[in-house]
């Protein structure tokens, strides 16, 4: 018994060995300027909404960035989000709050993308005093660690009031 006991920890051992050998971001590393990878700008990324469901009082979806540029880059973090309306890109209430999240930074090659969640809150949970409703033409994204940002489409109401917060986001992760 004691020396099946030794021979099982051995082999143990010796896989655990053999796992740890390979190094721990060997399976993510595609592009051999990975790790030399640029920071992704507003200009290498294509943002769009999707939307994933809906339920008390909450709408959800992820927005979607895609590298459309010829060189992988690097992202991660948050971005930044908020409505727009007007049909001119007029702010619409207050920006996205940031939801609890781990953020990491990674390379995104060229046709990959990276999501953030997103959780709206129905504009029509409060009262229209408190709310004062108004039509949204769509988001204004920024990507993380830009200065510029891209409009999204996505019609539906928001509050005008900058007290009333109803968007949240995630940091952006791979897709």
């Amino acid at each position: 018994m004691k020396k099946l006991s030794l021979t099982l920890v051995a082999a143990v051992l010796a896989a655990g060995a053999t796992l740890s050998a390979v190094p721990a971001g060997a399976a993510q590393a595609t592009s051999p300027h990975a790790a030399r990878a640029a920071q992704c700008t507003d200009a290498d990324l294509s943002a769009t909404y999707h939307g994933r469901g809906a339920g008390a009082g909450h709408r959800y979806g992820v927005i979607r960035l895609t590298n459309t540029s010829d060189d992988a880059c690097r992202t991660g973090g948050y971005g930044g989000l908020s409505y727009v309306g007007g049909g001119d890109g007029t702010q619409v209430g207050a920006a996205a709050d940031r939801d609890p999240g781990r953020t990491r930074s990674f390379v995104l090659e060229p046709g990959r993308s990276a999501v953030s969640r997103v959780d709206a809150v129905v504009a029509e949970n409060y009262p229209r005093r408190e709310c004062r409703p108004t039509a949204v033409d769509g988001f204004r994204v920024y990507v993380p660690n830009a200065t510029r940002s891209q409009f999204v489409a996505h019609r539906t109401t928001g509050c005008a009031s900058g007290t009333v917060h109803l968007l949240g986001h995630r940091p952006y992760r791979r897709a």
